[in-house]
């Protein structure tokens, strides 16, 4: 049976897995418990938020004392940008980063600039990837910290994040990696596919639940916090943790740790159906070759000349897909990702961003992007 809504929207939310809502129901049904109370049942709820701390961190391959949990990527993002820059002393008080990173780096780099934090950041090339010698050029002696993220949450690229990290480190700076698209879909293990003195992870991109993501620390890494209060997580994160959604977490990084591999080989296996349906109408791939190394292979963001993405969303009423990021397309502001990488407006608002998972059946890919291609005919895109 054809689900009620095929998703193509899967870079803005994965649906949730079943072993994750199995790991969380007894959180949230019985075992109400305060994780911070000392009695037995509050100890209990500790126990659950440090075993699903270590479940996350293993898929990091880091040490679990370092994993702060907290309400999700965009605050992960905040608390290493900001916690680092306020920490900085003597010269080294520089921020770079890209024009291609999520807004809430972007956001966050402008709040940092106002307090007078000066900011860098860089350009990206035609295919959304850096220019290393443009970044080395970059990093001087006043640099703190390098920001860039693992996968593009727009077009896919996969970023070298471990050459940009020992480029930081070269020039004495951190680097910070926001890993939210990446994590539990390509290697992400430190030392291995991620070199980071930081690092930021989102539960809701790899079929765990909404609310939680968590920020590692290198030890010894000092960082001001940005929320005062009962000093939970190491002093970095104040508030009540919910065992419940670091259940659903930790669930979920431990069913990715045994699929990723299948999974990756399967979309690479998906892409090429997908490539072939858009063939019928005229279109442009944005970002890195979409069967190529340097690209997640569950993205695709089209350009469909002289058809609006506003009105070929409209006609699919069937199908999730966006025009871009889920925050800027909500608040109907135009892609920057798509405006970096050269696009004229006219472009950008004839882009649409297609995302599937490895859950998805190949006969839902085919339907989905029949219709799409139907639809942008029927708009003004046929051949």
């Amino acid at each position: 049976m054809q689900p009620e809504v095929v998703d193509l929207d899967a870079q803005a939310t994965t649906a949730l897995a079943p072993e994750a809502l199995a790991a969380m129901l007894p959180w949230l049904e019985s075992r109400h418990w305060n994780p911070h109370s000392a009695h037995r049942g509050g100890r209990q709820a500790k126990a659950a938020l440090e075993a699903a701390r270590v479940q996350v961190a293993a898929l990091l391959g880091a040490a679990p004392e370092g994993l702060i949990f907290t309400s999700g990527a965009t605050e992960a993002n905040n608390l290493a940008l900001k916690g680092v820059l306020a920490e900085a002393e003597g010269p080294r008080r520089r921020l770079v980063t890209f024009v291609t990173e999520h807004s809430c780096v972007l956001e966050t780099a402008r709040h940092l600039e106002r307090l007078g934090v000066p900011v860098s950041i860089l350009p990206v090339r035609a295919d959304g990837l850096p220019d290393l010698a443009q970044v080395a050029e970059a990093l001087g002696p006043d640099v703190a910290l390098l920001s860039a993220m693992r996968v593009n949450n727009e077009i896919g690229a996969i970023w070298p994040t471990a050459r940009l990290a020992a480029l930081a480190r070269k020039a004495g700076a951190l680097f910070h990696c926001d890993a939210a698209q990446g994590f539990g879909k390509i290697d992400c293990r430190l030392g291995s596919g991620l070199e980071a003195d930081l690092v930021s992870l989102s539960g809701h991109k790899m079929h765990g639940p909404k609310g939680i993501g968590a920020l590692w620390v290198r030890p010894g890494l000092r960082l001001a916090a940005l929320l005062d209060g009962g000093g939970q997580e190491g002093g970095l994160r104040s508030g009540t943790q919910s065992p419940a959604l670091a259940a659903g977490f930790g669930a979920a990084a431990v069913l990715a740790a045994g699929r990723m591999d299948a999974d990756h080989d399967r979309l690479k296996a998906m892409m090429p159906i997908a490539l072939s349906r858009l063939h019928a109408v005229p279109h442009r791939i944005n970002g890195p070759d979409p069967e190529g190394a340097e690209r997640w292979p569950g993205n695709l963001s089209v350009t469909f000349p002289g058809v609006d993405a506003g009105r070929v969303i409209a006609a699919l009423p069937g199908i999730a897909l966006s025009s871009g990021a889920a925050c800027s397309s909500g608040a109907g502001r135009p892609s920057h990702v798509l405006a970096a990488l050269g696009l004229e407006p006219a472009a950008v608002r004839q882009t649409v961003r297609l995302g599937w998972t490895a859950r998805m059946s190949e006969d839902e890919l085919e339907m989905a992007l029949d219709a799409l291609v139907a639809a942008v005919r029927r708009l003004g895109g046929a051949r």
